[in-house]
C-alpha cells in the first residue's frame, strides 16, 4: 500500500495505475472504523485497485469547536487500511486542496432544505465542494458512500449526476454495533454513560420503523401520520435524560421533503440527529419503501 502525503506524490502515485483499471474511491475524514473498512471491501469486490482518502475537510464544519476536536488517527488508520487491502492512501493538506479561494456554486438540487441543511449552514457547500475536487483529482470509477449519511449521500448522488461526473455512486448500508448504535468516528468521544444511552437511538428508529408499517400507535387505536411519529420519535429519544433530540424528520427518501401523509412518496425515510452533549450523533431508517 502506498501512502501520499502531497498531491504531487499522488499524482506520481495515480499514473503509474493502468487506464484500463477501474478505480474505486473511498472519500473518508479518518478516525476509521469497520463502516468505513466495509466500504473498502465493497470497493475490492468491484474495482481493480483501491484509493482511500483521510482529509478533515474544514469547509463543511460550521462549528469551528466541532472541527477542533474531531478525533485524528491517521498512523491506526493507514494500518486497517493495509489490512483491508486499499492499494493507495491520499492524505493531502488544506493547501493541496484548497491552493486558492473556492468561489464556485454548485447547486445541492434542494435536497439542503430539510434536514442537516437549516441546522448546519454551509455544510453540504463544504461537502460539494470537498467530494468535487477530490474527483477531479482521483477520478475514479466508482465512489463509495455509507448510507448513515443519507442526506449527503443523495446530495452527492444529485451533483455527481448534474456535473456530468462519469463515476457511479455506490451505497453501502449502514454498519451498527452490537446494540444497534450506528457505527461514527464521534462515537470515540463518547464517554461510558452517554455511548451506553446512545444505544436508545437505534432502538427508538426500529419501534418508529415498526409504528409506520402499522400506523397505528402502540396502545391507541388512532392512524399515526408521518408528523405524529416525527412527535413520537422525538419524545421517545427525550425520554432518555442523557439524549436531546435536535429533529426527528419523515421525509420523501428521493426529494428530502417532508411528508404529510403515508401516501405522498413511494419510498420514505426517518432521519434524527440527537444531541449527547456535546456529541452530535445522526442516524436514519427505511419507514416505507417500494419494490
Amino acid at each position: 500500500m502506498t501512502i501520499c502525503y502531497s498531491l504531487a506524490d499522488f499524482q506520481q502515485a495515480l499514473s503509474l495505475i493502468p487506464n484500463n483499471y477501474k478505480i474505486g474511491f473511498v472519500p473518508t475524514m479518518g478516525a476509521l472504523h469497520k463502516g468505513h473498512i466495509s466500504l473498502v471491501e465493497k470497493a475490492l469486490t468491484i474495482s481493480d485497485t483501491v484509493i482511500v482518502s483521510i482529509f478533515v475537510n474544514p469547509t463543511q464544519f460550521n462549528n469551528p469547536g466541532d472541527l477542533a476536536v474531531y478525533p485524528r488517527t491517521v498512523e491506526e488508520d493507514c494500518k486497517k487500511l493495509r489490512e483491508a487491502g486499499a492499494s493507495l492512501v491520499f492524505i493531502p493538506s488544506v493547501k493541496d486542496i484548497y491552493p486558492g479561494d473556492d468561489t464556485r456554486s454548485i447547486s445541492l438540487g434542494g435536497l439542503d432544505l430539510t434536514g442537516e441543511g437549516p441546522r448546519r449552514p454551509g455544510h453540504f457547500k463544504g461537502v460539494a465542494q470537498v467530494v468535487t475536487l477530490l474527483f477531479d483529482i482521483v477520478k475514479p470509477t466508482y465512489a463509495l458512500f455509507g448510507e448513515k449519511d443519507f442526506q449527503q449521500l443523495s446530495i452527492i448522488r444529485f451533483f455527481t449526476g448534474e456535473l456530468n461526473y462519469p463515476i457511479e455512486i455506490i451505497s453501502c448500508p449502514t454498519v451498527r454495533e452490537s446494540d444497534g448504535l450506528a457505527m461514527s468516528s464521534r462515537n470515540m468521544l463518547l464517554n461510558a454513560k452517554q455511548r451506553e444511552a446512545a444505544s436508545h437511538i437505534y432502538k427508538t428508529l426500529k419501534k418508529a420503523q415498526e409504528i409506520a408499517s402499522a400506523q397505528i400507535l402502540p396502545g391507541s387505536k388512532e392512524v399515526i401520520t408521518p408528523v405524529m411519529l416525527s412527535r413520537w420519535v422525538e419524545e421517545e429519544i427525550n425520554s432518555h435524560p442523557l439524549l436531546k433530540t435536535e429533529y426527528a424528520e419523515v421525509v420523501n427518501s428521493l426529494t428530502l421533503q417532508l411528508v404529510q401523509n403515508w401516501e405522498d412518496a413511494r419510498d420514505i425515510q426517518l432521519c434524527v440527529a440527537v444531541n449527547v452533549d456535546p456529541v452530535r450523533l445522526i442516524d436514519n431508517i427505511k419507514l416505507k419503501q417500494t419494490l
